[in-house]
């Protein structure tokens, strides 16, 4: 019996536990059904208004027509930066900030939009003409910063797709180089191919030079004599007794005793034919 009611027990708990994670689920879901529903027809309505403010500005003439223009443009850079910065957020989250900002940006732009709704709807024309500059005003700060980013935030995702196509360029180059590997060794073996050729050329070359150079210093050798004593290859000196030049002896008289101790020095050999 104890065992029966503990199980009891447990069952009990179970289900109610069950109940509650249903309920909590249900809740939950018609919460999340809810959201969306508000966030549809909130854009649906912002449609819906957006379409009546631009017949408005084509319509309408004077300062009615220039306060709903605002509003236009004023909704039309929002929504535009706020579409660019949810689209991006997801790849670069440095944009969050950027969101929040737009948010605070929104803020004040609600704040406007207010005033400008109420004085479209002001009968006294000199108020209207009075307080429609300022508001125009700040409705220009207000799209100017909104621009500034939306535009900041376009530059930033087409600089980071430059740069991703620019690494998978390189990365493709690379492995169609290494698909056509066949291609890099041929050109490998044809530029070994042309070294080796022109080394052997060079070689021959040489070679061919150290024989020409041997011939002709050999017929050089063999003509030096011949070509020095018909051409007067050493230049005559102003001592040397040729081209009717004197030479040394004559210019100090001393000619004849040279010839005379000459003479002496020769004397005739005793052979054995004077005997």
């Amino acid at each position: 019996m104890e065992i029966l009611g503990v199980l009891l027990v447990l069952s009990v708990l179970f289900g109610l536990g069950v109940a509650v994670l249903v309920v909590v689920g249900l809740v939950k879901a018609a919460r999340a059904v809810g959201e969306t529903m508000e966030r549809q027809e909130a854009k649906a309505r912002r449609a819906v208004e957006n379409v009546t403010l631009k017949a408005k500005t084509y319509t309408q003439t004077g300062p009615q027509g220039q306060i709903s223009a605002v509003r236009l443009r004023l909704r039309t850079s929002l929504d535009g930066t706020r579409q660019v910065l949810q689209g991006a957020v997801a790849q670069d989250g440095q944009l969050g900030e950027s969101l929040a900002l737009l948010a605070r940006l929104d803020a004040h732009a609600a704040e406007l939009d207010g005033e400008l709704r109420m004085l479209e709807r002001e009968p006294d024309a000199g108020r209207v003409a009075a307080k429609l500059p300022e508001l125009r005003e700040r409705a220009e700060r207000i799209t100017r910063s909104a621009e500034s980013m939306r535009w900041a935030a376009q530059d930033r995702l087409h600089r980071f797709a430059e740069d991703e196509l620019s690494r998978l360029s390189q990365e493709c180059e690379n492995e169609a180089g290494a698909l056509r590997h066949w291609d890099t060794a041929a050109g490998a073996a044809g530029a070994a191919g042309a070294a080796g050729a022109a080394g052997a050329a060079g070689a021959s070359g040489v070679s061919g030079a150290a024989r020409e150079a041997g011939s002709a210093g050999g017929s050089g050798g063999s003509g030096a004599p011949t070509g020095t004593g018909a051409t007067g290859g050493t230049r005559p000196g102003l001592t040397d007794g040729r081209g009717g030049r004197p030479s040394a002896e004559d210019l100090l008289g001393l000619a004849d005793p040279v010839a005379k101790l000459a003479q002496r020095l020769r004397k005739p050999s005793a052979g054995p034919s004077a005997g």
